[in-house]
């Protein structure tokens, strides 16, 4: 792993550990606090019951955010089966309490293989996604009902690691420990009452920690505490090679990237690719064209 430039650097990304019971809000408040700086941005929420990997985006680096919240992302999870919730999730009001008994792992392993791979998963309702506007949480705590469209999404891997039996809401229920990579999108609260559907019992999550978001894992992650003082920062070209190809171009390219220019005869190594200057300068984000690379986004 490389290390972080320390603070203060100008821009740059910070890889935290959120909190649980705090806002992705709350989190980019307190960076602010941290680093005397307004303008900062997170790469994709967090609800508050979750934890784990938020990638929170400093001065020029906020411009990256966009980009890097459609990156592929990796949970640890557990799900109960048995019970259903308002919100797919521990935080909601009980449903239903059919309960769980007699899932065999033959059952439940065909019924996490039918929700692996690519799959058209309809989205909770108490989620971020607007409706005419609104957001679709506000909605349903105004009382009203909504019906999310499904959207296609890939769940690469959805793997159970334990079980365990227990009771919850006076019936019993079936705790499974779980890992689920996935494109961007996904809700695992979703698949949990997707699971829970196919089986017949119902289901929510219970917990949730996010282990990674593209190259961002983890091991990287730095804590919020009340005593911590300060962060470091991934400065932008390490950001640029890590989560894009790259391609340096030389001095009279560099200056017409620095101006917007598109750059004819120019091929690069992916449809979108960092360009950097000949010191290692994080400089722009191109797009492939047939006979040019043409600019997506200037960062100088």
């Amino acid at each position: 792993m490389t290390t972080p430039s320390s603070v203060p650097a100008e821009s740059g990304l910070i890889v935290v550990d959120k909190p649980p019971g705090w806002t992705s809000h709350q989190v980019v408040g307190r960076v602010r606090r941290l680093l005397g700086t307004r303008k900062v941005g997170h790469a994709g929420t967090l609800d508050p019951m979750a934890t784990g990997v938020l990638v929170v985006g400093v001065n020029r680096a906020t411009r990256l955010l966009g980009y890097l919240s459609l990156t592929d992302k990796a949970y640890a999870a557990t799900i109960r089966l048995g019970v259903t919730t308002v919100t797919d999730d521990a935080e909601g009001e009980i449903v239903t309490a059919t309960g769980a008994t007699d899932l065999t792992d033959a059952r439940l392993s065909t019924a996490v293989g039918a929700l692996t791979g690519p799959i058209l998963q309809i989205p909770s309702a108490v989620s971020a996604i607007k409706v005419d506007g609104v957001r679709s949480y506000a909605r349903v705590r105004a009382g009203q009902d909504v019906t999310l469209k499904a959207r296609p999404v890939v769940v690469s891997r959805f793997e159970m690691l334990a079980r365990r039996k227990g009771s919850a809401a006076g019936v019993p229920v079936l705790d499974l420990d779980v890992l689920v990579e996935c494109t961007t999108g996904t809700y695992v609260r979703a698949l949990a009452r997707d699971l829970g559907t196919a089986l017949g019992v119902g289901g929510h999550l219970t917990a949730l920690r996010r282990s990674r978001v593209g190259p961002f894992t983890l091991a990287e992650a730095q804590t919020l505490d009340p005593d911590v003082t300060g962060l470091d920062l991934i400065g932008l070209p390490e950001v640029a090679r890590r989560c894009f190809a790259t391609i340096t171009v030389d001095d009279e390219q560099a200056a017409a990237v620095r101006v917007g220019r598109a750059l004819a005869g120019l091929v690069m190594p992916a449809p979108r690719s960092a360009l950097l200057s000949g010191s290692g300068e994080f400089l722009a984000l191109y797009q492939q064209e047939p006979a040019r690379a043409v600019p997506e986004a200037v960062f100088v």
